[in-house]
């Protein structure tokens, strides 16, 4: 019994990155005389209180943030800050641990910053209980900028942690700020319009602007292109939906941009979203440029040599 009893403790520690909880130590079987016992031998020593590590008074990180999820007991999970670093999406660590718990619970561990809540998505990563990688996104969402997030999005798919499809899935059923900024994010950059809606909108701008009417679905270069100015010598390209994101078309984009590039054929591209949630952005972008023609043209830039 002995034997069986402490071969199961190595083997759930070892679940557990070499952790071990007083709770389940007992569940085991082991007395409170026979934990102390080991406590004092240095075969266990103590993390928190009631959480102990396995062999060594040195844990690695990942065990420290295990024993943060042991020490705020039944529920509980790594999230937030410290959940993008197990993700990768981080490289640096808050400096308190943070850890989710069902609401209703009232952990106060030292040195971790709990949250307490409804309801979360949690799964399991390096045998540590953590939030999901979209539960985790939409968690720090809130206190990144639109550039950060959109950063930490692509870091999520190229890392292939989680997929933008997939992602944009999964935080519709996340009913926080957070969740709705990253999808508002993910929308503005796999946004497509309809040929229609994106000429009217684009035109739009143009006019604002009071720039010719450009050609549209016309052939230059020996590519079919969205706009086309020809007293500007400028094509404008859009990118619409998630297309634009497969090596297959960046190739292809990247080969008909350089091909205007050699020709002299000034290009711009624009996204779908930019054009319908940040036309400012592209009507700046439209001024600078029709000011680089200016004052390619003037007399003072034709004579410095």
């Amino acid at each position: 019994m002995g034997a069986k009893k402490g071969q199961a403790a190595w083997d759930l520690a070892g679940a557990q990155q070499n952790l071990v909880s007083r709770e389940q130590l007992l569940a085991l079987g082991y007395t409170v005389r026979a934990i102390k016992h080991r406590v004092a031998r240095g075969r266990l020593h103590p993390m928190w209180p009631g959480v102990y590590s396995v062999g060594t008074p040195h844990p690695t990180r990942l065990a420290i943030w295990m024993g943060a999820v042991l020490a705020c007991g039944e529920g509980a999970a790594v999230s937030h800050g410290t959940a993008a670093v197990i993700w990768g999406l981080r490289s640096r660590a808050p400096r308190l641990i943070h850890v989710s718990v069902p609401a209703g619970k009232h952990p106060r561990p030292r040195g971790i910053a709990v949250h307490r809540r409804a309801a979360f998505e949690v799964t399991t990563h390096r045998g540590i209980p953590v939030t999901t990688p979209a539960q985790t996104i939409a968690d720090i969402a809130p206190g990144l900028t639109r550039e950060e997030l959109e950063q930490t999005i692509n870091q999520a798919d190229f890392g292939k942690v989680i997929k933008v499809p997939a992602l944009r899935a999964a935080v519709e059923a996340i009913k926080t700020p957070g969740g709705a900024t990253v999808r508002v994010t993910i929308d503005r950059r796999t946004f497509t319009l309809t040929r229609s809606q994106l000429e009217r909108l684009f035109l739009r701008i143009v006019k604002r602007l009071g720039l010719p009417k450009p050609l549209t679905c016309v052939y230059v270069n020996g590519y079919e292109v969205d706009f086309y100015f020809p007293d500007l010598n400028l094509v404008v390209e859009t990118d619409g939906g998630a297309a634009h994101r497969t090596p297959m078309r960046q190739s292809a984009d990247t080969r008909r941009d350089n091909t205007h590039a050699v020709s002299k054929v000034s290009h711009l591209r624009f996204t779908h979203g930019q054009i319908q949630y940040e036309p400012a952005y592209v009507e700046e972008t439209l001024l600078t440029y029709m000011s680089s023609i200016v004052s390619a043209s003037s007399p003072t830039s034709r004579n410095c040599v």
